[in-house]
């Protein structure tokens, strides 16, 4: 495995383009889609630790400290390519839509290369929000009669870092309750947000579970 990617052999500038490109903030998340229906989910970290630019690939070391990085805004680069501009200050990394793709293509192996190096490094990724985290959660329709309650304040174990592994630890959490929180059952958001299986979760933060069908899935009484 290599920590830098690489185009394939024989690829040509723009063979792909996006068909959708978001930001997800409060994630420090990028989605990006393709012509070709590739969706890549690239973290804000993975985009700026792989960033090509010139004073990036002269250095000997992989860029540390990166893991709460964020994108501060986006800049088209003709019909080809995006600027990102991070929040820590780097501003030179052009990503062209052939690159995004080979990014996307090889994140994981890309992504466990990067782990590799800094292990070799002896140098510990200090992950944001790890601990636990006080979170209040608001149950609508049928949700709140199952759980007997509208609202209530939980703290979540620091294994719990967004919608997709709340819901599991939801499902889990009480005996019978598996169903309710099955994936596509409910909708749910984060501070008024409607959100995707990936947004992150902080401390302090309301997320509201909001049922899809109007009709709740057989459960025998929670335990």
């Amino acid at each position: 495995m290599t920590d830098q990617p690489s185009p394939a052999p024989g690829a040509q500038p723009t063979l792909r383009h996006p068909t959708e490109i978001n930001l997800h903030a409060k994630s420090r998340i990028l989605t990006i889609a393709f012509d070709d229906g590739a969706r890549f989910e690239l973290p804000c970290e993975y985009l700026r630790v792989f960033s090509r630019a010139a004073e990036e690939r002269l250095l000997d070391q992989p860029a540390t400290g990166k893991e709460g990085v964020n994108i501060e805004r986006i800049e088209p680069q003709g019909q080809y390519a995006i600027r990102i501009v991070f929040d820590d200050g780097h501003d030179t990394g052009i990503y062209s839509w052939d690159s995004l793709y080979t990014l996307g293509l090889n994140q994981e192996a890309n992504w466990a290369g990067y782990l590799a190096r800094l292990e070799r490094m002896g140098y510990q990724r200090n992950e944001p929000e790890q601990g636990e985290k006080p979170v209040k959660l608001m149950y609508f329709s049928w949700l709140a009669k199952k759980m007997r309650k509208e609202a209530e304040q939980v703290t979540l174990p620091a294994a719990v870092a967004d919608v997709d592994g709340l819901l599991r630890w939801l499902g889990n959490r009480r005996r019978g309750a598996g169903p309710l929180f099955e994936p596509g059952r409910l909708r749910v958001t984060v501070n008024k947000q409607f959100t995707e299986g990936f947004t992150k979760l902080h401390a302090g933060d309301e997320v509201g579970l909001v049922p899809t069908s109007p009709t709740p899935p057989p459960t025998p009484d929670l335990l």
